[in-house]
């Protein structure tokens, strides 16, 4: 499965409805690769919104390194920080990928080795002011 799309910000509700929320079904690892702005927390904020959390709940865990929403149905995680993937070990991270919950990551390349093979990928590039270009690649 393979999506390249370029889109505005107001219709990244649709594009998170029709691309993202459909590979649920087999998928609970979804990767977000961009640069520093490029809108991974926005597209992470858009999906957990239509799975009934509050926008304004979600926010990069930039230094927790994992939030917990919905009691612990959905993980983000933001690994920008990371030096190395044992810190990754030490929030017991395997576990998280275990639980069959969704685990949203930002800044995956830090813990490549670590992503299960069938790991959702999802690069966000910045083209202007209003648009952003999404690559989802899964398996």
């Amino acid at each position: 499965m393979s999506v390249d799309s370029t889109i505005k910000e107001d219709d990244l509700p649709g594009f998170v409805e029709e691309t993202i929320l459909p590979l649920r079904s087999d998928h609970n690892v979804f990767a977000f690769y961009g640069d520093l702005g490029a809108g991974k927390t926005t597209l992470i904020k858009e999906i957990c919104h239509q799975l009934g959390i509050e926008k304004a709940d979600v926010n990069s865990p930039t230094f927790a390194l994992v939030n917990e929403y919905d009691n612990g149905k959905v993980y983000h995680f933001d690994f920008y920080r990371l030096e190395d993937e044992t810190e990754a070990y030490d929030i017991g991270f395997e576990e998280y990928l275990d639980s069959g919950n969704l685990c949203l990551i930002e800044w995956p390349e830090r813990i490549e080795n670590l992503l299960p093979a069938d790991t959702v990928k999802i690069v966000i590039q910045h083209c202007n002011f209003e648009e952003r270009n999404y690559k989802v690649t899964g398996t």
